[in-house]
């Protein structure tokens, strides 16, 4: 019998609630029988009793980089540097060289230097030689700069859309070349990616979907003529998320006449102006600020909801909507990135961006027509479980490192 696949995931904050998605990845990962350890480059984003059961007995499984301080540091430098010393010099001037003679630049390249030999010696002292991580930003530089100090591989995957923003501060190319493969959660992400890159570089691509449990997420009770009609939002509250367009449609919705609720789920640097927006137009009766959730919870607010709404600018393929859409909640959404491969005809309503009247349009469509919104609930979960269904995706996931890693 072949031994079970071993390899690391780095994560830059484990457990975290904006990140929940990952852990769902690991945990069947390891039901299908590899083994997987997890590094975190921050501490939870929560106090240990605040955590949920699974969420725990990640933390008691995770190594911490930050939190294991200064005396952390300094012994895996050491060692590191008294046991591969040319490798060791060879990583901090790559590190260096990272920063282009931009002084910010070159510093922060020395910090993820420091993070990135934490976790070659955390790796090599458990036998890891290859690390994944979700998302090719300051954690995926660590691992980067961690794969030119030691003998290790590295793989990533890809959501879109802030990594393409700024594509030389991340170091994508460079990440492009180096990455043994890159998973791609869309379409559109791969092809960010093939427009980043030469196509020499394009059999590294995966497609693999992100995904939901339908025996988690089971379809919540259907109401055909609720009052108030809730709509909700759930989602870091942060610019790019655009909640302000949906206060302004839900305004709209209340002055002509009807009686609709919104709840935002979710926190983040932008509650305190969206709070004070809501206070000003005299709306806070009518819209609710619930914080952030544990997903022991967040399914309450789900059974609460006749429509969920998200008005972003910009998103990969969030997760949120693949749980609202398996539990039959009729989704609306804009039309950018990736979403319209996960929302097609029928399975939602996509809006354009930033359009206050199409969105407004579309929940007053819904708030008419409840044969409508039971159709797309029910044409939603079809589609979860088709394409989006989450022991599927980890399977091929699974394919994945297998054909990759053991080739």
């Amino acid at each position: 019998m072949t031994q079970p696949l071993r390899l690391a995931y780095l994560i830059s904050q484990y457990p975290a609630i904006s990140h929940t998605f990952i852990l769902r990845e690991v945990r069947h990962l390891r039901a299908l029988g590899l083994h997987i350890q997890v590094a975190s480059i921050n501490a939870p984003d929560r106090r240990s009793e605040q955590l949920t059961k699974a969420e725990c007995e990640e933390a008691d499984q995770t190594f911490y980089i930050k939190p294991a301080g200064l005396i952390g540091a300094l012994k895996a430098h050491f060692y590191t540097l008294f046991t591969r010393p040319f490798s060791y010099l060879r990583g901090f001037a790559f590190a260096v060289s990272l920063g282009q003679w931009d002084l910010k630049k070159v510093l922060y390249g020395i910090f993820y230097f420091v993070e990135a030999v934490m976790l070659g010696h955390w790796m090599r002292s458990h036998q890891l030689t290859h690390v994944h991580v979700h998302i090719p930003m300051a954690a995926a530089t660590v691992a980067l700069i961690a794969k030119r100090t030691f003998p290790i591989t590295f793989s990533i995957t890809v959501h879109g859309p802030n990594e393409f923003y700024e594509t030389s501060g991340n170091y994508l190319s460079q990440k492009i070349q180096e990455a043994a493969f890159i998973c791609c959660i869309s379409y559109f992400a791969r092809s960010q990616l093939m427009m980043l890159s030469s196509p020499s570089c394009w059999d590294k691509f995966e497609l693999n979907r992100l995904g939901v449990d339908p025996s988690t997420f089971t379809p919540c009770p259907y109401r055909d003529s609720p009052a108030p009609f809730e709509v909700l939002c759930v989602g870091r509250l942060v610019p790019a998320k655009g909640q302000f367009i949906l206060i302004q449609a839900v305004a709209r919705l209340l002055a002509q006449g009807r009686e609709v609720r919104l709840r935002f789920v979710g926190e983040g640097p932008d509650r305190q102006t969206l709070q004070e927006y809501v206070n000003q137009q005299g709306l806070s009766h009518h819209i609710v600020f619930a914080g952030a959730v544990n997903q022991e919870h967040i399914q309450e607010f789900y059974h609460q909801t006749d429509v969920f709404a998200i008005a972003s600018f910009a998103e990969g393929i969030p997760v949120v909507l693949m749980e609202a859409m398996v539990m039959e909640i009729p989704c609306i959404s804009t039309h950018i990135t990736g979403i319209p491969e996960l929302m097609g005809q029928g399975q939602g309503i996509l809006v354009p961006p930033s359009d206050v009247e199409s969105l407004t349009q579309a929940i007053a469509l819904l708030m008419d027509n409840p044969q409508l919104r039971r159709q797309i609930g029910q044409a939603g979960r079809d589609k979860i479980l088709q394409e989006y269904e989450l022991q599927k995706n980890v399977i091929q996931l699974a394919k994945i490192f297998q054909n990759r890693l053991r080739n």
